[in-house]
């Protein structure tokens, strides 16, 4: 089977059941067929046509673990499909914990089903009668039973954020309880958090089929875009029905104990916040921040390229390699930061002049990398980089 006739495969995704599964029916195309997962009592597996249940069968679950089953028990399954359905094209509509993203990942390791079967679109369905609920929430997915294995910290802000950030389309379904307005204010919150995406309105009960855009194999992740030379989210710092996108970019570090004195606010004030940035006491690390609801992460991806020795340099993507040689700075190298924050009713400004004075003063500047390394930092011990050999340079 080569790469032309393989069946395509639509991933649906949300974090609301009903909307997705109602959003997945009006995205099957003729003759599709229909696979979904019931994880409300004992997991349960359905393939469906849009006229009959072919299949509605119990699924054992492998380690105690959804995202371990769905990876044993559904990539074996969407290859027989692909066999006893053949020339049939195929919907998935993952269960609510599980992101795009760790499909993608299992299905991109199983080189049979690579074989007969590719993706045609990821399509992430946002429920407007729950969407800033969730994006607002406190909770964990174990909170609400939605874990998919015991020791799943994941948060369902956090969930529902890289389910919008992933998808080829994103479609909100259904209307907000507050009215036309509220569910406007809802479609630019949408067009903010994923701006690279296609964007749908259905309104609950159409079966008028959306459009749904192809998937880009090649497409940047949307955290770390600004790497490989996109920008990590859209600048719009005026509100729009009370949303505002900033986009904050600098070349000089943050100061440490001033950005840890403002993680609290920045995590409170937004919905979103996401890319990379770097902290003087730390001047090798390129740093990756995800916030989501009231919680914050900062995680080292690796070593800034400048931070790199000749031979690790050449490992480096090329695309990586190329944005940075565009915009290489004679002092900075390829140090940059770039985040993108999302939110309802922020003061955009107010945020961009707070972050900004966590930036590093030019006296503060003068000291250089070898003074920056020696200050005290809140952050020390967090972000442990990889040696430097000849098994590190994927790392790299």
């Amino acid at each position: 089977m080569t790469s032309q006739n393989r069946v395509a495969l639509t991933v649906v995704s949300g974090f609301r059941a009903g909307a997705t599964l109602a959003a997945a029916r009006a995205v099957r195309a003729a003759g599709a067929l229909l696979i979904s997962y019931d994880v409300s009592g004992n997991l349960r597996r359905r393939v469906s046509t849009a006229a009959a249940v072919l299949e509605d069968v119990p699924v054992t679950l492998v380690h105690g673990c959804v995202s371990c089953t769905l990876r044993e028990e559904l990539l074996p399954l969407l290859e027989r499909l692909t066999r006893t359905h053949e020339g049939v094209d195929l919907v998935l509509v993952l269960p609510e914990a599980i992101e795009p993203r760790m499909f993608a990942d299992a299905y991109a390791h199983h080189h049979a089903v690579h074989r007969r079967l590719g993706i045609g679109a990821y399509v992430t369905v946002a429920d407007a009668a729950h969407l800033l609920d969730d994006l607002d929430s406190t909770d964990d997915l174990a909170d609400r039973g939605l874990h998919a294995a015991d020791d799943d910290r994941r948060s369902v802000a956090e969930v529902v954020c890289h389910q919008i950030e992933y998808a080829d389309t994103v479609v909100l379904h259904g209307e907000a309880p507050g009215g036309g307005l509220e569910t406007a204010r809802l479609q630019v919150l949408l067009h903010r958090l994923a701006p690279w995406a296609a964007h749908v309105h259905l309104p609950a009960g159409s079966v008028t089929p959306p459009a749904v855009a192809r998937h880009d194999p090649a497409a940047p992740d949307p955290l770390t875009r600004s790497l490989e030379g996109y920008a990590v989210g859209a600048d719009e710092p005026a509100p729009d029905c009370g949303v505002v996108s900033l986009l904050f970019r600098a070349r000089r570090p943050f100061h440490p104990r001033r950005l840890h004195a403002l993680l609290e606010r920045v995590t409170g004030e937004t919905v979103r916040g996401r890319g990379v940035c770097w902290i003087a006491s730390q001047p090798d690390t390129t740093l990756v921040w995800e916030s989501a609801g009231y919680a914050i992460s900062l995680c080292a991806l690796g070593h800034w390229l400048d931070a790199l020795p000749a031979a690790h340099l050449a490992h480096a993507g090329d695309r990586r390699r190329l944005a940075a040689d565009v915009d290489w700075d004679p002092y900075y190298g390829d140090r940059h930061t770039q985040l993108v924050f999302v939110g309802v009713d922020t003061d955009a400004a107010d945020l961009h002049r707070d972050l900004t004075a966590c930036l590093l003063t030019d006296a503060e500047l003068a000291e250089g990398a070898d003074g920056w390394r020696g200050w005290d930092d809140p952050f020390a011990g967090c972000f442990p980089l990889p040696e430097l050999t000849r098994a590190s340079h994927a790392q790299a």
